[in-house]
């Protein structure tokens, strides 16, 4: 089978969302021209685009994501490729089902970018953001019933605590999740400026004109938003089920944002190498060069892992 590489296209206009190591990618992964790729969370349809204009009329794309808004963008985006494009409204965590529902059994490369996309975190509808006076929401799929608000205004202080610290790495999670109940019994938290605005003072920390790098809240906001999207849950599972999907020499690629993603990751990778699944492509995360990080600021803190199905 023939293989493709993979073009680069640099034009991006100011507001597009632009792919998080793609270049990288295209160096590492070669594809036959009847390949079958997962991406286990299109987005906005970036990766597919790049891969997919490898792809013959035989090639297949099976794009996941719980975002409809995704989708829909997704859709329109990779419509003019020559290869068969198939979108899906589903968690990444159920990949493996979806494939084999549309009768896929085998694939040859399985990616999942663990980041946002840019129009999430400004959505006013998600209440993902800090900057904005957003509903405290944070779902990534609106079927989900439980919010960000549920949470700090239902669960006690020692499992909010917790929360915060696991999901978080905020060592200041005691003192935030008792300013968060202190407050919550006068008034429901229901806005991500009244979060922030809490832990702010909890931290004894302005919340304009900050003093550190980032901003007080943003470690709370992670824990939220990990524990409403259940995020390490479906990364374990979606994990779990990749060597089975994958064709033997196919590639499975993940791009993670934090550390507590990376290290399941690795840990992944690493014991699928022990018991001879998986080949690592990647003995250490590849990150961003100087240029993409200085033009996609989102890359800054994208790790890559690659293993090889053996």
């Amino acid at each position: 089978m023939e293989n493709g590489s993979v073009k680069m296209d640099n034009e991006n206009s100011p507001n597009e969302h632009i792919p998080v190591l793609a270049e990288i990618l295209a160096e590492h992964i070669s594809l036959p021209k009847d390949g079958i790729i997962v991406d286990a969370t299109v987005g906005y349809g970036g990766h597919s685009e790049m891969f997919g204009s490898t792809l013959g009329p035989e090639g297949l794309i099976l794009g996941l994501d719980v975002d409809e808004e995704c989708i829909k963008r997704a859709q329109v985006k990779l419509n003019d490729l020559s290869c068969k494009v198939c979108l899906v409204r589903e968690n990444f965590r159920h990949f493996a089902k979806v494939a084999k529902s549309n009768r896929i059994e085998k694939v040859d490369f399985i990616l999942a970018d663990l980041g946002f996309c840019s129009g999430q975190l400004t959505d006013p509808k998600r209440g993902l953001s800090f900057q904005e006076n957003m509903p405290l929401d944070m779902r990534l799929d609106s079927r989900r019933r439980k919010t960000a608000a549920d949470i700090v205004n239902k669960t006690d202080e020692k499992a909010l605590a917790d929360l915060i610290y696991e999901f978080g790495q905020e060592r200041a999670s005691r003192r935030i999740a008792r300013f968060i109940v202190e407050h919550r019994k006068t008034q429901q938290i229901r806005t991500t400026t009244q979060l922030a605005m809490i832990v702010c003072r909890a931290l004894n920390q302005p919340a304009h004109g900050r003093r550190s790098k980032i901003h007080p809240a943003t470690k709370t906001f992670q824990a939220l938003r990990i524990a409403v999207n259940d995020e390490l849950g479906s990364l374990r599972e979606f994990l779990a089920a990749a060597p089975d999907m994958l064709k033997q020499g196919g590639t499975v690629a993940v791009i993670s944002f934090h550390s507590l993603e990376d290290k399941i990751v690795k840990e992944d990778f690493k014991q699928n190498a022990k018991d001879a699944l998986y080949e690592l492509i990647t003995k250490k995360p590849l990150t961003a060069s100087r240029d993409e990080a200085r033009q996609n600021p989102r890359a800054r803190s994208a790790k890559l892992r690659i293993a090889k199905r053996i």
